[in-house]
């Protein structure tokens, strides 16, 4: 059986059992679409950064860690091609990636960066 060079836009995935699974890669649309959402999102944050009131808000962070893990998701998900990989390697990236990101959080709260202000003190 000959096998071809070019990579064709629909592919074959076969699973542990020898089934062939079909599903199709992202098209050049779909890149362009995810392209530009990641644009608007990262011209969002430059935004946020230059409002003075936002900045120094106690919404700052949070705003943009909320941001970024969006930006994170999509490209991770489009771009490393993890939408379309088999639901055990999601899990496995996004289980750790969900307990850093709950580390790094209680570890703003316990140094103070996202600490309630509550009033009395001071």
């Amino acid at each position: 059986m000959a096998h071809s060079t070019h990579p064709s836009a629909d592919a074959a995935v076969v699973d542990h059992h020898g089934a062939g699974i079909e599903h199709t890669h992202p098209t050049w649309s779909t890149y362009w679409k995810v392209a530009t959402i990641l644009t608007l999102i990262t011209a969002v944050e430059v935004w946020v950064y230059y409002v003075p009131a936002i900045v120094h808000s106690r919404w700052f962070v949070p705003i943009l860690l909320v941001m970024s893990a969006v930006k994170f998701a999509i490209v991770v998900m489009f771009y490393m091609h993890l939408k379309y990989d088999h639901r055990l390697f999601r899990v496995l990236f996004t289980g750790p990636l969900i307990i850093a990101m709950i580390t790094i959080v209680a570890l703003m709260f316990l140094f103070g960066k996202l600490a309630a202000r509550v009033g009395g003190m001071g």
